[in-house]
């Protein structure tokens, strides 16, 4: 299988990374709704406590610190409160162990440990995982579309950067938006779910030779800022329902960036707005 960075190359002496779902397009929401709890319910056949377990997923995924949590570890979370505090889940001990073991959290790699473990824990999260997928497919076009402001930064901040996707989403989801709202276009490397974690995918774009302080990842989550931090490169967060007056700043940002002043005073304003506005 060829790595997702075959053949990328460093263009520009900058690299913006910008995560997908709830930062540069605006489905986050509506999947997390939609798709990602109801399949949960399905799956694990939890109908009698629908409501307060659809809340209790967009508590987690969607309104607090762990917003943006990669969809497994996500199920982990709450299958693991289920286990504890309404009805027992089978086999989750191969789960909780995979989420944290694995350097890969996408569906081939849980394909693979669960027919290593012969787990019925990690197959039901597999199934789990496809229902949602194609439930995402299902949903109307009309109802997702890039944040006001997103592709006209992008397309701005290409003229002297490289861009990278660095999303934690399904990757044909991925390459289907950003193709269909013409961001493709600038953007010169497309990570997902496939590619590993976020820490790991900006680790392999550094390789290419880039200094760390002209690297800036954008995100939503927390799991961003931490990836970013783990790379010692810089953070710029789109704060949930503020998205459009986060985009609107971006370029003065990357202002920052070119004038070496990023790091110190405004890197911690930013980051602390951020972990302000999931609190």
């Amino acid at each position: 299988m060829s790595s997702p960075l075959e053949g990328y190359a460093r263009k520009k002496d900058y690299l913006v990374c910008i995560d997908s779902d709830g930062c540069a397009i605006d489905s986050m929401d509506i999947k997390h709704i939609r798709c990602f709890g109801p399949c949960m319910v399905d799956e694990w056949n939890l109908k009698p406590y629908r409501s307060e377990l659809l809340k209790r997923w967009n508590e987690i995924n969607l309104y607090s610190l762990t917003r943006g949590i990669n969809r497994f570890k996500g199920l982990a979370v709450i299958l693991k409160e289920i286990h504890e505090k309404i009805a027992p889940v089978r086999d989750l001990d191969s789960l909780l162990s995979w989420v944290e073991e694995t350097d890969e959290l996408s569906n081939a790699a849980i394909f693979r440990a669960a027919e290593e473990r012969d787990s019925e824990c990690l197959r039901k999260a597999l199934r789990w995982s496809e229902a949602v997928n194609c439930s995402i497919r299902e949903l109307p076009p009309e109802a997702i579309r890039p944040f006001p402001g997103v592709k006209e930064a992008i397309r701005t901040l290409h003229e002297t950067c490289d861009i990278a996707v660095v999303s934690s989403a399904n990757p044909e989801a991925v390459a289907e938006e950003w193709s269909r709202f013409g961001l493709l276009e600038y953007t010169d490397a497309v990570l997902a779910q496939n590619a590993g974690t976020k820490t790991n995918c900006i680790k392999a774009l550094l390789e290419s030779g880039y200094d760390r302080d002209k690297v800036l990842m954008i995100g939503d989550a927390l799991g961003d800022m931490e990836a970013a931090d783990r790379n010692d490169v810089l953070y710029y967060p789109i704060l949930a329902r503020h998205e459009k007056e986060s985009w609107e700043g971006i370029l003065e940002g990357v202002e920052h960036l070119k004038s070496g002043t990023y790091e110190g005073e405004y890197q911690q304003k930013l980051k602390t707005r951020f972990i302000e506005n999931l609190s």
